[in-house]
């Protein structure tokens, strides 16, 4: 096997999401699954299970309030001994009462300033547990034609949009989420990739674009924006899920694989060109899986996404892009896609169990799960609660 392909899959880094560990739903009903995390001790428990067996998924995002807790040294220091790090930190600024009519957005200033004191205080966090990147998302919109002035808005946003970025230590990144639609459906904040750059441009170079896969109409070119950030210097992080209809937060690669594996292919040719400010925003891209496992188990889902992304990457990685230029440039266009589709239908399995035998890896991590009694031992221990339902999106 090629070695720097082998060092590659190694070195993959795929974060997973505390509130994937946790009881969610739909807005119809959410169903108890036995085991499910009650706290944010127990989302870093079984966070650290999938990385044991993955080798691959080695942060946890947090979401506060969720996740929130009196002592972030003693967190930080529960999760390095389990071999994870605590990794992007989520601010919960759509479920409060004051957030009806939106947050950063909000015509009342009080509501402003307080949902950009909750921001702040997750800042405060980020210094502590040695969180890299802010992630944000909004839910601010309006339903009704008329029902508030859309500039005014815009500047409502870019105003608190500065006060956080102002208060961002050095190391630290602000990423800036969008979504088409939902909750409000006439118009939304940030609803696509270019409000979202606008308002990144317009801070500084540490606030970058995130792009979850769901947040698109349907049939979007998610790689052909990908490709542009990745240019522009502006691609910070993603959200993997998959959807059919809108934002369903389904298992990543279960509905589009292709889709994904175009995406890894630009990122891919990005982190091994010879454009060295190309590659530094490729390799700073975080990969976070965004998903609400409602009726699948919660451990076995997450590792479903870790490893649909790890198979997609060798795939990727095993394109020769060599002679895909050669073909562009040649404009043979069924020849460049042919070439592209060759890595897309190789199977990898066999060479990602070889790369895990390396790593001292189970060769099938889901089968290792299922036979390792964790999930029978965290039911055991932890019952079945009711409850749940919300998750970010």
């Amino acid at each position: 096997m090629n070695n720097s392909l082998i060092q590659a899959l190694k070195h993959q880094h795929i974060e997973t999401p505390s509130w994937g560990y946790a009881n969610s739903g739909t807005r119809f009903k959410t169903f108890p699954a036995p085991g499910a995390a009650r706290t944010v001790w127990e989302k870093v428990e079984d966070a650290a299970e999938v990385h044991r067996l993955t080798g691959i998924a080695p942060s946890l995002a947090i979401h506060i309030p969720w996740d929130k807790t009196q002592d972030w040294d003693k967190l930080e220091k529960f999760a390095q001994e389990r071999g994870i790090s605590i990794g992007a930190v989520n601010p919960n600024v759509f479920q409060d009462e004051d957030y009806k009519l939106g947050s950063i957005a909000h015509p009342d200033p009080r509501v402003r300033a307080k949902a950009v004191a909750h921001i702040l205080e997750c800042i405060e966090i980020m210094k502590v547990t040695g969180s890299r990147d802010l992630s944000l998302w909004f839910a601010d919109g309006t339903n009704y034609a008329g029902q508030d002035d859309l500039r005014s808005r815009k500047h409502r946003v870019r105003d608190s949009l500065q006060q956080i970025y102002a208060a961002l230590p050095a190391d630290k990144r602000m990423l800036l989420e969008y979504k088409l639609f939902e909750p409000a459906f006439y118009y939304t904040d940030l609803p696509d990739w270019g409000t979202a750059y606008a308002h990144c441009v317009a801070l500084g170079e540490r606030a970058q674009v995130l792009v979850d896969l769901g947040h698109h109409a349907q049939a979007t070119n998610i790689e052909a924006i990908v490709a542009f950030l990745l240019d522009e210097g502006r691609l910070g992080g993603f959200h993997f899920n998959n959807r059919r209809y809108a934002d369903d937060d389904l298992i990543v690669g279960t509905s589009n694989p292709l889709e994904l594996f175009c995406i890894y292919a630009e990122l891919v040719q990005a982190e091994n060109g010879a454009d060295e400010q190309l590659k530094t925003t490729a390799h700073n891209v975080a990969y976070m899986i965004d998903q609400s496992h409602n009726i699948e188990p919660k451990l076995e889902a997450m590792l479903y996404s870790v490893l649909n992304c790890q198979e997609t990457y060798a795939k990727a990685l095993l394109v020769d892009y060599q002679a895909l230029r050669q073909a562009q440039q040649a404009g043979d266009v069924l020849g460049a896609h042919r070439i592209l589709l060759d890595g897309f239908r190789t199977d990898v399995r066999p060479l990602l169990e070889e790369v895990r035998q390396e790593m001292g890896l189970p060769a099938d991590p889901i089968q290792a799960h299922r036979q390792s009694g964790y999930q029978e031992k965290v039911a055991r221990e932890r019952g079945t609660q009711a409850g749940g339902g919300g998750f970010p999106t």
